[in-house]
């Protein structure tokens, strides 16, 4: 492709001088398709979670980017990531979303692959291809490495990439803890999947958005649904709980956050109330142990860039990109299957009814990413940047032995410009070598 953008001009895009953020990011398709080859196409990435593949043959379909791969686990146990694409003339060599297979035929002309993407069967190989054919080079297209983080199995199409755990860092696996120190979790049957005509990266930058919930959400406050209000009438849970509430930000390499509220004795007793809510997790000794002190007073979003949020109830999202415009949102559910039915049924319920297609709040979500997208198309509005500048100057970094960074403080805009920055790290840079030596280190401090 030819890029329409220098890279020096990525990093200008991003400015953390004013703490503003260029409009064009959102709309321009040569940015868009830069973003697929450059953070998608390199990143680790979240595939599928080891429930959902259980046994050889177990296969669930996904994306990196607009690449359709399947994660199946092969006959030695070990999850595999291959593109969803014959290597003879491109037809998908799979079409079931999710399933069991020994093998996965390409119904054009038959070429036959193994569960490891090797080419083993190909229809006149002695009578038309003359033996001629060299097999062992037409194997499907593979993830360059494929790691599981307790659990969660992640795929990078790039050789270069450091391994999952660098990738991730301190605050990347915080923020997985988050939900795999809940028990032994598995995914519920069914992932929700829609479509929002907004870019991928409002979602994303939604997820620690604690500024919007008292207006976008009113209505569902209102109706009383999922929340239990303090003395004051005021919603003393989860999103519309008031902008001086106390929140935590952590920061961590490769554009990975956790921001939103933490623990206090008044919010956790106002949580207790809520129907299926199961806090005892947080005392386990192992749970405290992975988590830290930070980590398990933390009730925050976390988001693994580029785009797997995982959620304060028992779920993770993706963000897929579909072009600028358009971003297909999916939603797993996580619980432990040893809950008692009443508490693991309405867990379920909550995530069904909270986020996703008939959730209460991302209805309301989905409404502002989308007129936020139309407003970048413009021509005289993409000479106004974005603000994201709340907070900036104010906060100290706390800085203690057993957790990462943070800073605690009231609702801010930390997490989303520190989103921004990593965005435009990856966009300036051409190879990972050029990432890993020129991306910018977690601020010492919140000038």
């Amino acid at each position: 492709m030819t890029i329409a953008y220098r890279d020096e001009e990525m990093l200008r895009m991003v400015d953390p001088a004013t703490g503003t953020v260029d409009r064009r990011m959102f709309a321009e398709q040569d940015l868009y398709e830069l973003e697929l080859e450059r953070i998608f196409a390199r990143a680790w990435n979240f595939i599928a979670h080891d429930s959902q593949i259980p046994n050889p043959g177990d296969f669930f379909m996904t994306f990196i980017g607009e690449d359709r791969v399947i994660c199946v686990r092969d006959n030695d146990g070990n999850p595999q990531v291959l593109v969803n694409t014959c290597r003879h003339r491109g037809n998908a060599i799979c079409r079931a979303e999710e399933g069991h297979a020994t093998s996965f035929m390409c119904t054009y002309h038959g070429w036959t692959y193994d569960l490891k993407g090797a080419l083993v069967g190909v229809p006149g190989f002695k009578e038309v291809y003359h033996e001629e054919l060299d097999r062992e080079n037409w194997g499907l297209i593979k993830a360059a490495q494929v790691e599981t983080y307790k659990g969660f199995v992640f795929a990078t199409m790039d050789p270069a990439a450091p391994t999952l755990g660098e990738f991730l860092g301190g605050v990347g696996r915080m923020g997985l803890d988050l939900i795999a120190e809940r028990g032994d979790i598995q995914v519920v049957p069914g992932i929700q999947k829609y479509t929002i005509p907004c870019n991928w990266k409002l979602a994303v930058d939604n997820v620690y958005d604690y500024y919007h919930p008292q207006l976008s959400h009113a209505s569902s406050t209102m109706s009383g649904y999922g929340f239990r209000r303090n003395a004051t009438g005021n919603v003393a849970t989860g999103d519309s709980s008031g902008l001086m509430r106390d929140h935590m930000v952590l920061l961590g390499d490769y554009g990975h956050g956790i921001g939103g509220p933490f623990s206090t004795p008044e919010t956790d007793a106002a949580i207790a109330g809520n129907p299926g809510q199961d806090d005892s997790w947080r005392e386990r000794p192992e749970a405290q142990k992975a988590l830290g002190p930070a980590g398990i007073k933390s009730r925050g979003h976390p988001n693994i860039f580029p785009n797997l949020w995982v959620g304060s109830g028992p779920q993770v999202s993706l963000r897929h990109p579909k072009g600028p415009g358009i971003t297909e949102i999916w939603w797993f559910t996580l619980i432990d299957p040893s809950k008692e039915a009443e508490l693991y049924n309405t867990q379920k319920s909550r995530a069904n009814h909270t986020f996703g297609p008939a959730g209460m709040l991302e209805q309301d979500d989905g409404e502002n990413w989308g007129q936020s997208t139309r407003g970048m198309v413009g021509n005289v509005a993409q000479k106004f940047p974005l603000h994201y500048a709340m907070g900036k100057g104010h906060g100290e970094i706390i800085d203690d032995e057993g957790s990462p960074p943070r800073i605690e403080t009231h609702v801010n805009e930390h997490a989303q410009f520190w989103f921004y920055r990593g965005w435009a790290d990856w966009m300036a840079a051409p190879t990972w070598d050029d990432l890993r030596a020129n991306r910018t280190p977690p601020p010492k401090d919140y000038a």
